[in-house]
Order: C-alpha cells, then structure tokens, then sequence
C-alpha cells in the first residue's frame, strides 16, 4: 500500500469517527412556558390597626398557576448516558415582573447527567417540598395545600444537589440538598429534602420530607425556615380523581410568642365531567400549638378546556379561622382580622406552549 492509499484510509477512518460520534451526540433544545391571567377578589382584610372589611380588586397573575419562560436541552452521550439543561424563569403577567426576588431565573437553573443509574444535576431547583404538588387537588393555586402554611413549601432551592433515582416496580426517590455557603457554619442556610414515591396506574403514595435553616443553623419560623413532613396519596377510578395528605411542621427554635408545631390535613377530588371540563373541590384545616389558633378553608374550581394548550379557570374559597388565627384565603399576606372569615375568587385564561 503506497502513501497516498495510507492517508486515504486514514481520511476514510477519521470520517466514520466523527460520523459515529455525530450520530450519537443528537441533542435538541426547547423554548417552552405558559402565559396566565385573569382577575382576583379578596374581601375583609385587615388595615394596619388589625380591623377588617377592607376589600380588595386585583389582577390575577399567578393564582391559577405561575407565568413561566424557560429553555432546556439533552445531548445523546452515547452509552445510555444523556446531558441536560434548565433554565426557567416564572413572572407575573399582568404586573410585566418576575415573581420574589428581582431574578430572570427564579425557579429552575441546572445542569446535569442521566443514565440507567438515574438523574444527577447541580445548579437551582424547586426545593423538593413543592413536590406536593402531586398531592394538591388544586393543582398548588393560591387557594391550595400552601395557603394554610403561608406558602412554606413553595420555596426555592439555590446552590443545589439533587439526585434521583430510576424508577424500580413503581417506586423512585428524590434526593435533594442546598449548600448555605456560610463560612463559619456548614449547617446555615442549608436545606436537606428527600422524596419517595410509589406510583401505580390508579394509585400512588408520596412521603416528603424536608428542612429549611435559618442563618444561625436554627429552625426558628414555622413557615419558612422549619422541618416539614408531607404524606399522602392518590387514587383514581375513572374520571374521578381523589386526594388526601397530612402535614407536620416543626420549629424547635421559635420564640415562645410564635407557634413551633402546625397540623395540616386536606381531602380533595377532580372529576372530569366532559373531556374539556374538569370540577375541582377540596377541605384543608390547620392547627397550631401555643394558643395560634386553627383555621379551615373550603375550595372549589373549574378547569375548561378551549383546546389542548388553553383553558379558562374560576376558582371560589372560603377560609374561617378561630379566635387567635388570622389566615387569608389565598396564600398571601392580605389576612383578615384574627377570628375573621374571608371570600375570595379568580378566574382567568391560561395557555402554554
């Protein structure tokens, strides 16, 4: 073989390399989000002086569900072993601003790797309370599982580490953390969580629990830096969809004037009544030690379908709260007097793409 057939060979052979591996490397990339708006009611809240009957018309930007924006993308690793990206902003429609914190990327911004062995990303999530979700016969709206704990599991997670499991016979697990990046304490600031699940074609039970610490290392609000434990399940017979959960929050190092422990329980169900509309109705209570007071609120909503990606939504609650509770109806600070009773309403149009 002469050197001219030599290089030809070696041209030939370098060619297939990288038509092998361009064959395995296929990623894609995809914009995706939702656009949500309508307008919200809410009567009876308290002015400054703790007395109420003040009322309130607003825009809905997020009750039914949160404005998103985002990107994510895989590549085809070769082996079984794929690489992906999020990246996910939420935002108010109506109000033109992101949700919290001034941030293009408040909810979702990772990176990561999976294979037969699960799913391994490093960046910010959800914290692994929000997987609630699942559990919630609301679909997590402002008048859901998060309002009677005054949105202690719609936090964030930054910093994050989260792993998860395949799914064995049903069953998976998620582990999560988020590193506090305190100097002088590995403990401050950080959250732990960790997710199972056992998922079946009519059933499924969920057990969560997370932790969220304070800047000291201390448990010391119940909702927002505390030990939360979630349990509940699902079960469907045909358009009928039932819930049921149990909360138990704890905060050790609450001062004596705050509460430290809070129950929380809800039963719920979505019927389907016709393929585009979907009933929704739901009880939650809450109970808190050192004289907090309970509260109880009722729910109930509709989902109608204009097409696979949009849909019109109204949703109704009430929430009546004892003497010493002063709970609002939607998961916002808009309280009504301690003891007081408040209404409110959304309705709206949602379209994702």
């Amino acid at each position: 073989m002469n050197s001219r057939s030599i290089a030809n060979a070696g041209v030939a052979c370098v060619c297939l390399g990288l038509g092998a591996t361009s064959a395995q490397a296929q990623s894609s990339v995809t914009l995706y989000g939702r656009a949500v708006a309508g307008v919200d009611y809410q009567n009876n809240i308290a002015d400054k002086s703790g007395r109420g009957g003040g009322t309130l018309w607003r825009h809905a930007g997020n009750q039914w569900g949160t404005s998103m924006l985002g990107i994510k993308g895989t590549e085809d690793l070769g082996g079984g072993m794929t690489a992906l990206f999020v990246l996910e902003g939420g935002f108010d429609l109506p109000a033109a601003k992101p949700n919290g914190a001034d941030l293009l990327l408040n909810r979702r911004a990772y990176v990561g790797l999976q294979d037969y062995w699960g799913k391994l990303v490093f960046g910010k999530n959800l914290s692994i309370s929000n997987d609630i979700w699942y559990l919630d016969p609301t679909g997590q709206q402002f008048i859901g599982t998060a309002t009677l704990v005054r949105g202690r599991n719609w936090q964030g997670n930054d910093n994050g580490i989260e792993y998860t499991t395949p799914t064995w016979g049903g069953f998976s697990a998620t582990l999560q953390t988020g590193l506090g990046e305190q100097t002088d304490g590995f403990s401050k600031l950080r959250k732990d969580g960790v997710s199972l699940v056992y998922a079946a074609p009519s059933f499924e039970v969920r057990a969560i629990y997370d932790v969220a610490r304070d800047k000291n290392g201390k448990y010391s609000d119940l909702f927002l830096t505390s030990k939360e434990l979630t349990l509940g399940g699902t079960a469907t017979f045909d358009a009928l969809k039932l819930f049921a959960g149990y909360q138990r929050l704890s905060a050790p190092d609450a001062p004596l004037t705050a509460p430290s422990k809070a129950n929380h329980y809800w039963v719920g169900a979505n019927y389907q009544v016709t393929p585009w509309l979907t009933m929704i109705g739901s009880v939650f209570r809450v109970t808190q030690n050192r004289n907090a007071g309970s509260a109880n609120l009722y729910m109930l909503g509709a989902n109608y379908a204009l097409s696979r990606r949009t849909l019109l939504y109204a949703s109704v609650g009430k929430v009546y709260n004892s003497s010493t509770a002063n709970f609002s109806v939607e998961a916002t600070n808009n309280n009504p007097p301690a003891g007081g009773r408040q209404s409110g309403t959304y309705f709206g149009i949602s379209h994702t793409f």
